[in-house]
């Protein structure tokens, strides 16, 4: 089975967010309205985050896309009382069992990253964008947790969304057992890094660190 990831090069990536828009149309992700976002609680299954340091003129921007990681030793699987977060054995990625989620939450602390969302409210869509939501991925309800699932109705062919969207060319998608797959290949180089990887979490999206 494979082992898909995702390589993200910060050096290439301008914080456009196009991948965001794009995981948004592509997989039905909710809009929280005003209320939700001013609480913390927007969704975004692919945000991307700027760090500012210095002052100016002497100012550096680091910005830092996060879609899942899609861990190898997920720890939001092993804190799910109802098996509604699971590794699916077909692709070998961390999904979510909407019908089966009882809404504990457990999972979104267990994640280090903070990539898990709950929906507090019934989801939400604006009247212009209800005629393109995506009949491939099923609606979410309120009460479960939802996250990015690497666009797994889009495998093995084409990509994920955010990586076809991608404008600077910064995300790479493949098989990291696949020993000729580029992903391999970035993933083994001196730019590699993965976050909070001293946790033992197994990350499978890769950073390639700027310079």
């Amino acid at each position: 089975m494979p082992r898909w990831a995702m390589v993200i090069d910060l050096d290439k990536c301008t914080g456009c967010q196009s991948c965001t828009v794009a995981c948004r149309m592509e997989n039905n992700v909710p809009f929280a309205g005003q209320e939700a976002t001013d609480a913390g609680r927007a969704m975004y299954w692919n945000q991307v985050f700027t760090h500012i340091e210095g002052e100016y003129p002497d100012v550096k921007a680091t910005i830092i896309p996060r879609p899942c990681f899609h861990c190898d030793n997920p720890p939001c699987v092993k804190v799910c009382p109802v098996g509604a977060t699971y590794v699916e054995e077909e692709n070998n990625l961390v999904l979510q069992r909407y019908e089966r989620c009882i809404g504990c939450r457990y999972c979104a602390v267990a994640c280090p990253y903070g990539v898990r969302y709950f929906n507090w409210y019934e989801p939400e869509w604006p009247a212009s964008t209800e005629s393109y939501q995506n009949p491939s991925v099923p609606l979410r309800p309120k009460g479960v947790i939802e996250k990015c699932t690497y666009c797994v109705h889009r495998l093995p062919e084409p990509v994920p969304a955010c990586v076809q969207a991608c404008s600077s060319g910064a995300r790479y998608f493949g098989d990291l057992d696949d020993p000729e797959s580029e992903v391999t290949e970035l993933a083994r180089g001196p730019r590699a890094i993965r976050l909070l990887e001293d946790l033992g979490t197994e990350p499978r999206c890769i950073y390639l660190k700027e310079g």
